[in-house]
């Protein structure tokens, strides 16, 4: 796995885990729950390799990586039931391949607008995160 030090999601340090919770390691990506939990079961999934842009992947990794995008986003549906999944992939100051799962729910924040990136309003005990996490898991 090729990584560059230069950037959170390569350097596995306190930055990621400051903001994310590891919850699987998949074929070609990585599955972090995140910490702040104002849309509930939000997931991000990690390329394997230092990649800062889709159309840098062969076409067998881009079906790879959305394949895992795909498996999670199940899992997530199946786990918590939202109304809708929002699906981000940013980067503008990260340069590493990701894509954001958010449920979004149609009686709770944001619903019918774009998802905040981190409103800082909802975080939970590490029973609740490990209780999220087995959830997932079992739908993986």
């Amino acid at each position: 796995m090729e990584k560059n030090n230069e950037y959170m999601y390569c350097m596995e340090d306190e930055r990621r885990d400051n903001l994310m919770i590891e919850v699987a390691q998949l074929e070609d990506s990585t599955v972090f729950l995140f910490k702040e939990q104002s849309y509930k079961g939000r997931c991000n999934v990690v390329y394997k390799d230092h990649v800062k842009e889709l159309f840098q992947l062969t076409s067998a990794e881009l079906s790879a990586f959305m394949n895992d995008v795909q498996k999670v986003a199940a899992a997530m549906n199946k786990a918590f039931g939202p109304d809708k999944l929002n699906y981000g992939a940013y980067g503008d100051k990260l340069h590493h391949l990701h894509m954001h799962i958010v449920p979004k729910y149609a009686d709770q924040k944001d619903w019918g607008s774009t998802f905040e990136m981190n409103p800082g309003l909802t975080y939970l005990s590490d029973e609740e995160y490990a209780e999220m996490i087995a959830e997932i898991k079992k739908h993986l």
